[in-house]
C-alpha cells in the first residue's frame, strides 16, 4: 500500500510539473515573420565607375537574394543627386539608398548600422558604408613617376569627386590644366601629357584599349565611395532592410565587383575621405578650397575638412 501511494504522490508532482511548465509560465515572446513585400532601394551615380553599371550589380544583387527569400522583392531605380533630394524633400524616403558625397539631406533619414567606417560615420555611430569603391591613380606611358609636375601633368574631371584634393595631399602645385574625363584620355595617351591625374575608370579604359600604361596608387586620399543606407521610415521592414545591407556587404557579393571594375571597401587604403553627408554646397566648397591648395601649396585649411580613415 505504502507503494501506491509513494507512486500517486511522485504522479500528482509530475503532473504538476507539465501543468506548470505548459500553462503557468509566462508565455514566450514569438519571433516576428519575415517581411514579405517590396523593398524601395535607390541607387544615384555622383561619380565614375570602373565598368558597366553599378545599377545592374545592385540589381542582379537584389535578384540572388529575392531567391532565398519568398515573398521579399526588390524596385531598385536609378535617380540624379538632384531629383532622388528632390524627393526626399517632399517625404518620398525609399527604404535603402545608394549614393555618394553630394547628396542633400540624406543623413537625417539613415539608420545606424552595425559595421564602422568613419566616412559614413556621425559622432559615435555609422550610418552608411561603402559597398564598392574605386581610387586615384598617376598613369604614365612609362615606368617612372619622379618627373611629375604641374606642366607635364593633366587631371581627369570625372563627376562629383574631388581629384584636386588628391593631387594637393600628394604634394602636386601650381596650375595644372583639368579636361573632362574623355578628353583627358585622349589627350594623354596621344602624348600631350606625360602623366594623368585619374581614377579605377581610366584603369578600365586602357584595359579595354589594351593600352600598356603604368599607375601609381596616391593613397593620401580618396572620396571614391558608393554608399549604402538604411533609410526606411518602417519599422517592418527595417529587419529586412539591416539583413540585405549584410548581403550586399558580405566577401560572397564582394568579391564580384572585379564584374563591374570595383573594389571593396576592405582592399582599399586610404589616408583621408569626405563625410558621406558632405551635400551639393559643401562639395563645391571642398573644389574651391582644393583648387585654392593647389595653387597657394597650403594644405591646413583644406585638411580640417578630411575624415581620417587610416
Amino acid at each position: 500500500m505504502k507503494h501506491i501511494v509513494s507512486f500517486l504522490h511522485s504522479l500528482s508532482f509530475i503532473l504538476f510539473s507539465v501543468l506548470f511548465v505548459f500553462f503557468l509560465q509566462p508565455p514566450q515572446k514569438q519571433a516576428a515573420p519575415p517581411y514579405k513585400g517590396i523593398l524601395r532601394l535607390w541607387h544615384i551615380d555622383s561619380f565614375e565607375g570602373g565598368k558597366g553599371s553599378r545599377a545592374n550589380f545592385l540589381k542582379r544583387t537584389a535578384s540572388q537574394y529575392e531567391k532565398s527569400h519568398n515573398g521579399l522583392y526588390f524596385m531598385v531605380n536609378t535617380y540624379t543627386a538632384e531629383g532622388a533630394a528632390q524627393a526626399i524633400a517632399q517625404g518620398d524616403v525609399p527604404d535603402l539608398i545608394s549614393f555618394s558625397c553630394g547628396l542633400n539631406a540624406v543623413g537625417e533619414h539613415c539608420r545606424a548600422l552595425s559595421v564602422n567606417f568613419s566616412g559614413g560615420a556621425i559622432g559615435k555611430d555609422c550610418y552608411a558604408y561603402p559597398w564598392c569603391g574605386g581610387g586615384y591613380y598617376l598613369f604614365c606611358l612609362e615606368e617612372d613617376f619622379s618627373l611629375v609636375n604641374a606642366q607635364n601633368l593633366v587631371i581627369s574631371d570625372g563627376g562629383n569627386n574631388l581629384p584636386w584634393v588628391a593631387a594637393a595631399l600628394h604634394g602636386l602645385s601650381g596650375e595644372i590644366p583639368t579636361l573632362d574625363s574623355t578628353s583627358a584620355y585622349v589627350q594623354f595617351l596621344k602624348g600631350e601629357y606625360r602623366y594623368m591625374l585619374g581614377t579605377q575608370r581610366d584603369v578600365c579604359r586602357f584595359q579595354t584599349r589594351g593600352a600598356t600604361v603604368y599607375r601609381q596608387p596616391l593613397q593620401e586620399f580618396n572620396d571614391l565611395f558608393q554608399y549604402i543606407a538604411v533609410t526606411t521610415p518602417d519599422a517592418d521592414t527595417l529587419t529586412a532592410c539591416m539583413e540585405f545591407t549584410s548581403f550586399l556587404l558580405s566577401d560572397a557579393v564582394q568579391e564580384k565587383l572585379t564584374e563591374i571594375g570595383m573594389y571593396s571597401a576592405k582592399a582599399i587604403t586610404a589616408q583621408n575621405t569626405l563625410s558621406a553627408f558632405v551635400d551639393s554646397g559643401g562639395l563645391e566648397q571642398m573644389r574651391q578650397r582644393a583648387k585654392g591648395a593647389l595653387q597657394t601649396g597650403q594644405l591646413k585649411i583644406l585638411k580640417n575638412y578630411l575624415k581620417p580613415l587610416n
